[in-house]
């Protein structure tokens, strides 16, 4: 990228050209809203209204800076996980949540829809609206997130009309979700006073703008005014759709600047500076709906640990501050979450784990990113002038190289210095002065009086390698006046009379604070090397000290009023936490995790709930005259501290060790091969036409999703007499994107083995003596389904699937062909775990992934195993689990093998699929078995089945592995699903027996 271009689009490696906004945008009207105080939103029905200009949104009249993450809850399919994902954000100073709806993971067939169980998105906003965390909607129809065709269902596939038109069938189809997702959303806007849904976006990064598509998106933004949303209408399509028909009120732009080269977690590109938009914005916000949060990983990658490299802390300290510095008041981090791929969920590109390199983890553990963006989550909260600023005209620091790029807020004098590199990639360990006009506003022969910033001699402010800082000045908070700090801000409060402060630098640099006072105010160092100077006649106390640890300062003002100055490194800084409370604001340090605070005025005591993984310190900077505390329900000691905290101790969790998986079942699973298998059941692929517009011509039709096959693996047998001339056979393949994503196809006749191939067309060579001339001969097909793809260009989300040549050599012997996917096709067996569960492989359509299935006639099997010739392997274990209560305790299953081997398997636990595996491609090893599908207390069933694609397959060797380990407030529950014996008789009747 050239330093005129930007890394525009949603998460796909696109690039488009620096937008070129337009001046004038359309005029918001006021809309009603609720505004998030803090506590958790209630149900109660008040008119409330949100309006927004050029600066920011406001609710009721009241700017918020709105911090928000992507979150997709049908990639988590454990819904008491979906809290601890929301109440994570909310802990990390988010205020926003965005949801993307998934159109397919609902509607398994037309007009079929489904929001019970892990659908249930009542229940998710329900959980929003109770952590007090905003919803960004997005219902799509379209939403892309590399997700099978997007996130359309897959049988749109097989309906005619161009996907994103004003098409007739397709118009209807997507029109029916909106009514039945809609209704859902509109009853929990923020406007209703029910719920916290505060916008909703229109359609996902559609970037072609002609007649038809400003049409198609006008009528889906009549289509929800006319389905009852009111919350403003947003869209993520960059210069498109700016003013005019099919323009949404507040228009937005996706940008990933580092793109999604993962294997180069150390090359940056260059930082775009979105300064002209903001000022080419008169009468919206500058929104990011996904602004780069990590980086999707693809099949064969470098895995998810050098996406989060790639995406880590210097990234977010530069780029994300660059955003403020430009005058975003709205950004979406895109992923926050991100989840697994479990079932078929995945686009043909992608593998299980979409962890996405995310501040959380796929197993929900946090990291370093999730501390800076807590860090920067606080300040942009807790600092209210930042919602409404202007640029400021400053002069350039003292160290060429550098640059500060300021903000003021027109109303009250706020300013915010950004200091950082001119060019973001550098390395430059640099030390400097910035210019502030300290007396804001005084001049001196018509010119702003700068001062050197520090003041202290021999110190400086550090900007070393990829950093930028925040220098916050002229901030009125509480009772204080804060002239100006080299340290960052985090966050402040007032309790009890007091005003906390919270600010942070990193360890070793050099901080300084100046603070205003009418005359010299008491101060006292409780802890840390921290000096004091005074100036009487500037009035101006300044504090100087290096960031080591966690120093406290106590100052006292002679008008009674009084500050403790608490002054961090960066890795300290991280373990506070900040908490709504029915009583206001709280602090508090020590503890992983800290979730909800609750404060008795009656008994003068504090409910705190939370995570630890360790045996430490909690402290509580209490409100009012709390004198006790509990954590977890439980009573804990506390002494007072000469902060005048309460400080306490809380028990870590008990060690866990796993069961070895030493003691395996195994079945042949791929009888289809063979000659004498009965097909009688099977669909017929003998149809004669097809509404799919990739259709050649050519008939009979052998795409699988015309036959309501759409998921996982398909097998074809093919009936013909032979001839005997027969010397070989040709035979293409269709698996996403041409196959060009790690599908791949294996080939029998009669039961021999005649090879796999991963590309889409195939000569097969035919032994003579393989043939029974004159006889009826089977050829047998199993087609790996990698997933329909994203619908980026036109109609490619119904590229067909599966079979689409079939020509013998030596002989025009006609072969009659028949077809079989998933049991039930669109009408599945199997509603609670839905339609991306199941595939079509032997073991999937008779039940052996289900737990309750009798496996005692199976052959004992040890792993690591090698498979002796080409096909489909199943191994079952069952392992009971008695994991300490009270704990959360994320457990993978591990495959390891000593080398690349030719196969790949699917991974179920208790008959949910949660993990695709190729041994040859990779990198993923370690797949998240979520809480609530895995029990924790009692038995489990894993099953795996292994399709090896040549002789020399098999499986590796198997184990669980624990990923991490907390004591917690959290509450996990089972997810209930039907078993072996619930689904035995609806699986024989779908296939005939």
């Amino acid at each position: 990228m050239d330093s005129g271009s930007i890394a525009l689009g949603g998460p796909r490696a696109r690039w488009c050209v620096r937008a070129v906004l337009l001046a004038l945008l359309a005029t918001a009207p006021c809309m009603p809203a609720r505004a998030l105080e803090g506590a958790p939103l209630q149900a109660n029905g008040a008119s409330h209204t949100v309006t927004y200009d050029r600066y920011s949104l406001l609710v009721d009249g009241k700017r918020i800076y709105l911090w928000s993450g992507s979150f997709h809850y049908w990639r988590l399919p454990s819904p008491s996980l979906w809290k601890d994902v929301l109440q994570k954000m909310k802990a990390a100073g988010y205020n926003g949540v965005e949801i993307y709806f998934h159109w397919g993971f609902h509607s398994p067939r037309p007009g079929v829809y489904d929001f019970s169980g892990i659908r249930d998105v009542d229940r998710l906003l329900d959980m929003a609206r109770d952590e007090g965390i905003y919803v960004i909607a997005r219902p799509g129809p379209y939403i892309n997130a590399e997700t099978d065709g997007g996130g359309f269902p897959a049988w749109l596939a097989a309906t005619t009309g161009k996907p994103r038109t004003t098409a007739p069938e397709y118009t209807a189809a997507y029109k029916d979700w909106l009514t039945h997702i809609d209704a859902i959303i509109a009853r929990h806007q923020v406007t209703n006073g029910t719920g916290s849904v505060l916008l909703y976006q229109v359609e996902n990064e559609l970037y072609t703008e002609n007649d038809d598509t400003r049409r198609y998106m006008q009528d889906i933004a009549d289509k929800a005014r006319a389905d009852g949303i009111t919350v403003p209408l947003t869209g993520n399509h960059n210069d498109n759709f700016l003013t005019g028909l099919g323009a949404p009120q507040i228009p937005g732009f996706d940008s990933y600047p580092l793109d999604f080269d993962c294997t180069q977690p150390d090359r940056w590109n260059k930082l775009y500076d979105f300064s002209s938009e903001r000022m080419a914005l008169k009468d919206t916000p500058l929104f990011f709906p996904e602004y780069q949060g990590g980086a999707f990983d693809q099949w064969g990658g470098a895995g998810n640990a050098k996406c989060r490299e790639l995406t880590g802390v210097p990234f977010e300290r530069v780029f994300y501050k660059a955003n403020i510095a430009a005058g975003s008041t709205m950004q979406n981090f895109y992923m926050t979450y991100g989840g697994i791929n479990w079932g078929y969920l995945a686009s043909p590109g992608v593998y299980t784990s979409y962890d996405y390199g995310a501040a959380i983890e796929a197993s929900r553990k946090l990291t370093a990113k999730y501390d800076q963006q807590k860090m920067l989550g606080y300040f942009v909260q807790s600092v209210a002038p930042l919602a409404k600023t202007e640029r400021l005209p400053v002069r350039p620091p003292t160290q060429q190289g550098l640059r500060d790029d300021a903000r003021i807020n027109p109303d009250d004098g706020t300013q915010f210095h950004f200091v950082r590199h001119a060019d973001a990639a550098s390395k430059a360990d640099d030390s400097t002065h910035v210019w502030m006009n300290l007396a804001a506003g005084e001049t001196e022969g018509g010119k702003v009086v700068y001062t050197s910033v520090p003041q202290q001699p021999d110190t400086a402010l550090r900007i070393n390698g990829r950093d930028s800082k925040i220098l916050l000045a002229h901030y009125r908070f509480g009772s204080q006046d804060l002239v100006y700090s080299t340290s960052e801000w985090m966050t402040q409060i007032s309790s009890g009379g007091r005003d906390i402060a919270l600010l942070y630098g990193r360890n070793g640099e050099d901080g300084e604070t100046v603070l205003r006072y009418k005359a010299a105010p008491q101060v006292r160092v409780l802890a840390g090397q921290v000096a004091s100077h005074f100036d009487a006649k500037a009035g101006t106390l300044r504090l100087n000290y290096r960031h080591d640890g966690l120093a406290r300062v106590l100052i006292g003002g002679a008008d009674g009023t009084s500050l403790l100055l608490l002054l961090a490194d960066d890795a300290t800084a991280a373990t506070f936490w900040q908490l709504p409370s029915n009583e206001g604001p709280v602090l508090v340090r020590g503890p992983y995790l800290v979730r909800e605070a609750a404060v008795s005025t009656t008994d003068a005591s504090a409910s705190l709930k939370g995570d630890a993984t360790r045996p430490g310190e909690l402290e509580f900077f209490n409100p009012g005259t709390v004198k006790s505390l509990s954590w977890n329900g439980r009573a804990i000691g506390t002494s007072v501290t000469p902060s005048g905290s309460l400080l306490a101790q809380v028990d870590g969790p008990l060690p866990v060790t796993l069961p070895t998986l030493d003691r395996w079942k195994t079945h042949a699973g791929s009888p289809e091969a063979g000659p004498r298998f009965d097909d009688h059941t099977w669909a017929r692929a003998n149809l004669a036409s097809t509404k799919n517009p990739y259709w050649d011509g050519h008939s009979p039709i052998w795409n699988s999703d015309d036959y309501g096959f759409h998921h996982g693996a398909v097998w074809y047998r093919g009936h013909f007499k032979a001839t005997g001339h027969e010397t070989g056979i040709i035979l293409g393949v269709y698996m996403g994107v041409h196959l060009g994503n790690h599908g791949v196809f294996t080939v029998w006749l009669n039961g021999h083995y005649l090879g796999s191939n991963p590309s889409s067309s195939q000569l097969f060579n035919i032994d003579p003596s393989w043939l029974q001339p004159g006889k009826d001969n089977v050829l047998a097909v199993l087609v790996d389904n990698m997933g329909h793809n994203q619908e980026e260009r036109n109609g490619v989300s119904k590229e067909p699937h599966g079979l689409y040549k079939a020509t013998f050599l030596g002989s025009d012997a006609a072969i009659s062909w028949s077809i079989q996917g998933n049991l039930g096709g669109e009408d599945g067996v199997d509603a609670v775990r839905g339609p991306f569960n199941d595939g079509g492989l032997y073991g999937e359509r008779e039940g052996w992934s289900l737990p309750g299935f009798d496996d005692s006639s199976w052959k004992d099997a040890t792993l690591p195993a090698t498979a002796a010739e080409a096909g489909v392997q199943w191994y079952r274990t069952n392992v009971t689990l008695d994991l300490p209560t009270g704990q959360d305790i994320p457990i993978a299953l591990k495959i390891d093998d000593a080398s690349e081997r030719p196969y790949r398997a699917l991974i179920i636990i208790n008959g949910w699929q949660v993990g695709r595996y190729i041994s040859d491609v990779g990198p993923q090893h370690e797949f998240e078995l979520p809480a609530g599908l895995l029990h924790a207390h009692g038995p489990n069933t894993i099953a795996i089945a292994s399709w090896s694609t040549a002789a020399g397959g098999g499986l590796g060797k198997v184990s669980l592995v624990v990923q991490g380990n907390v004591i917690t407030s959290l509450k996990i529950d089972d997810v209930a699903a039907p078993g072996y014996r619930d689904l035995e008789g609806k699986m024989k009747a779908s296939s005939g027996r």
